[in-house]
């Protein structure tokens, strides 16, 4: 009877994409990963689970008390025999026709080929002005603003303030993003802070997707935080999921571009001073060697060796000299041993005949010669009277003695 039922469930039509508005109670998360509550009303309940599979269409903590619009299907669990509701998405009651208006849109623009990638304009890696189509006062506008001047001191920021909330937000920030364009700014960025569908709903409008897919500046989608999906998000050329970091993916870093310019500055000195250090020492070797080959420095060469040969002709002329008088002093003081002068000065006296000749035998003179007697201090002229000549064996005996 249950798999009977099941069928029967399962064969209908519309029980397998249903909406159900209803309070939600029982809620538990388990530890598998899927959710099981009650969704219940002032007539009845409806036991409801969503399975882990399917938790990406819950954008939200869903909690006790909570007044939800759950899409799913209705089917019967065999086992216990009851029927409930398997939830595909989940939705904060009131948001359910914005969210189908939104897929209907989103279904439409991509079927006209809006989405397409072949569209998309690349972002500027450097830019000069950044133009901003956002509300003039609130966190968004001051986020992009202190995030794109502390990345870029010198960037340039154009702001349109838009309204970007209500019956006339989507004219007003059309109508900014076709203002900017004239401008002429590098990149644009469009969007607000975060806030409910509702609120968020003038960049899912038609004309404002059609504003961003016609425009020739390249436009950044900042809108809400980072789980808030809107329109133009699929049409801009880049999504970023916060207005910081649309300011972030717009707005090179300067000091970063800085750095990287000292990187290339320093890998381009090095080389240049090593080849500036290399043709300096090559052309200090080429003047060296030029030197020595000159005439120039071959005379130069030639006079330090002559300077330095007469420095040591000098030496050894000098260590001659010296040597020389050494030996000089050495033989005059032999002589002055062997000196007749020295002799005499002892009381020794030198006799010589009148031919010169040295008297040394009584037998070379006779009486009447006349004789010349050296003494110290002259000569005496004296004549042989007499001689008298010495035994032999008294001379021999007096030589020995």
């Amino acid at each position: 009877m249950n798999t009977y039922i099941k069928n029967m469930f399962t064969q209908d039509f519309m029980l397998q994409s249903v909406f159900i508005r209803g309070e939600v109670s029982n809620c538990k998360y388990h530890s598998s990963g899927h959710i099981y509550f009650t969704l219940k009303d002032e007539k009845g309940t409806l036991p409801c689970v969503m399975w882990k599979s399917s938790r990406n269409g819950l954008r939200f903590h869903l909690e006790e008390g909570q007044q939800v619009i759950a899409c799913g299907s209705v089917d019967v669990y065999e086992r216990d025999g009851k029927y409930q509701l398997y939830a595909r998405q989940i939705l904060m009651d009131g948001t359910g026709l914005l969210y189908e208006r939104f897929e209907g849109l989103k279904k439409e623009l991509e079927e006209r080929g809006m989405f397409a990638a072949e569209y998309k304009r690349p972002i500027p890696k450097y830019i000069r002005t950044l133009g901003v189509v956002t509300a003039p006062e609130g966190a968004a506008v001051r986020d992009i603003i202190n995030v794109a001047k502390r990345r870029n001191p010198y960037i340039r920021i154009l702001l349109y303030p838009a309204i970007v909330q209500g019956e006339m937000a989507a004219e007003s920030i059309c109508n900014g993003i076709r203002a900017l364009e004239k401008q002429d700014v590098d990149v644009m960025i469009v969007g607000r802070g975060g806030g409910s569908l509702e609120d968020l709903w003038a960049f899912n409008e038609e004309i404002v997707a059609q504003a961003v897919f016609d425009c020739a500046i390249p436009i950044i989608s900042a809108v809400g935080h980072e789980t808030d999906t809107t329109i133009i998000d699929y049409v801009a050329d880049l999504r970023a999921p916060t207005p910081s970091a649309a300011a972030e993916l717009a707005v090179y870093d300067y000091r970063q571009a800085a750095e990287l310019l000292r990187e290339y500055e320093e890998a381009l000195r090095k080389p240049v001073l090593r080849r500036v250090k290399e043709e300096r020492e090559r052309a200090d070797r080429l003047r060296m060697q030029l030197g020595y080959a000159s005439p120039l420095g071959k005379i130069q060469d030639r006079r330090m060796r002559a300077l330095k040969l007469e420095e040591d002709l000098h030496r050894e002329m000098k260590k001659k000299l010296e040597e020389k008088r050494h030996r000089f002093a050495l033989l005059t003081e032999q002589f002055k041993g062997l000196s007749p002068l020295t002799k005499l000065s002892q009381g020794y006296s030198y006799v010589e005949d009148k031919e010169g000749h040295a008297v040394k035998r009584v037998a070379q003179v006779h009486p009447g010669d006349e004789l010349t007697v050296h003494v110290t201090d002259g000569q005496i002229q004296v004549q042989v009277k007499d001689r008298h000549e010495r035994e032999r064996e008294d001379v021999i005996g007096r030589e020995v003695c």
